[in-house]
């Protein structure tokens, strides 16, 4: 999202002056006279009544309201500004409606992109964004990817407690637009515990596991296993449902299911969706070992009627997860590759052994390219000496 610049023509001690009258005038319970007491207290008592010009007033009307008020923020020093940017903030979040929201939320990207890139009051700022990005159903314009997040506190970096806070209100506005980002986002927030205080994170880590089984692009869980706060979860329903999710198939989850219908439903999981998931997880781990399979296999593994199987296979290949021919005539299913659901040391011992068996050959390509060459140099002499 573009900002622009702060630019008031005007003096500080006019726009104070021209501010408080606007706001009587709106009705607002302010004296038009400065305060004799500095422009921190014009500043407290303007932005106290700052949002009576949301009632009535244009968009853009209020917009250079709201930047003028940014114009004078800035120029206050930081140890006397932090109560008065938060106090700002909070009311930028009370946006009656959508226009003015994206009204607000313009004006918190201009009060953050003309503070110091080292000012602790960025992150305030920041995350009073996201709050109100949420209202105006624009969090994508604020925040795309985690890099980028960090790449805006590069020169003050947040305390681990902040950062929590905002990794849990991103997870919140994201869960139902983004499923996707929600998912990065919580794994994020878990690798910010560490192994004293990863006991405390058990709240974290469940939307965390949540999160990434109802993410329908989210298929290698295996990472997860290897977060601290998961580990102390160990021994309860939602840890042996991720197990499940990392190295079981299908029956295992059904099994699951049947003991425990409340416990599923209580997370916010849909049955369908988990077994639609399960049964591609099930099909990925039979095609590492398969390299073909029949209808009839996959009818009694996936648990589906045979004239299920080609559009089951047709949307497992849209996934990129596994490449594989259909044969009709045969009723089988060819197996060119597949990605692993976990990558532990075997896979790495592959991974090794296949990189191996690659820099041989290239080795023998080269070697063949060095024998082509010299015997055309050769044959070249030749000829020069023919002639």
């Amino acid at each position: 999202m573009n900002s622009v610049p702060v630019f008031i023509d005007l003096s500080l001690d006019e726009q104070v002056q021209e501010l408080r009258k606007y706001f009587k005038k709106l009705g607002a319970e302010i004296s038009s006279e400065k305060s004799s007491k500095g422009i921190e207290d014009d500043l407290h008592k303007i932005i106290g009544v700052c949002d009576v010009c949301f009632k009535d007033g244009e968009p853009s009307q209020i917009d250079g309201i709201l930047n003028s008020i940014v114009s004078i923020m800035i120029t206050i020093s930081l140890d006397r500004g932090e109560n008065i940017v938060l106090a700002y903030c909070e009311k930028m979040t009370k946006a009656p409606d959508v226009p003015l929201a994206k009204v607000c939320l313009q004006s918190l990207w201009r009060l953050f992109n003309n503070l110091d890139t080292s000012s602790p009051l960025r992150y305030h700022v920041y995350y009073h964004l996201v709050q109100v990005a949420k209202q105006c159903d624009q969090v994508l314009e604020v925040f795309t990817g985690v890099d980028q997040l960090k790449a805006q506190f590069v020169n003050c970096p947040p305390s681990s407690e902040q950062m929590q806070k905002l990794y849990r209100l991103l997870h919140d506005v994201l869960k139902d637009t983004n499923i996707e980002l929600s998912a990065k986002v919580m794994i994020e927030l878990l690798g910010t515990y560490t192994a004293d205080n990863a006991c405390v994170a058990r709240e974290d880590a469940m939307k965390c596991i949540v999160t990434a089984l109802a993410d329908p692009n989210t298929f290698l869980l295996d990472p997860l296993l290897s977060l601290k706060p998961v580990r102390f979860l160990e021994g309860d329903l939602i840890h042996d449902l991720l197990s499940i999710f990392v190295v079981d198939k299908l029956p295992s989850y059904i099994q699951f299911y049947e003991n425990h219908k409340e416990f599923v439903t209580s997370q916010g999981l849909n049955h369908e969706q988990n077994m639609k998931k399960m049964r591609l997880l099930t099909f990925m781990q039979l095609a590492e070992s398969n390299s073909e399979m029949t209808f009839e296999q996959l009818t009694k593994e996936l648990q589906i009627p045979e004239d299920e199987v080609e559009p089951f296979i047709i949307e497992v290949l849209k996934t990129k997860l596994v490449r594989a021919r259909l044969d009709q005539a045969n009723k089988k299913v060819h197996i060119s590759s597949t990605m692993h659901r976990t990558f532990g040391f075997s896979q790495w011992e592959q991974l090794r052994d296949l990189l191996q068996a690659w820099k041989e050959n290239l080795n023998v390509v080269k070697d063949g390219l060095q024998n082509v060459s010299a015997a055309q140099l050769e044959l070249a002499k030749a000829q020069k000496l023919i002639h």
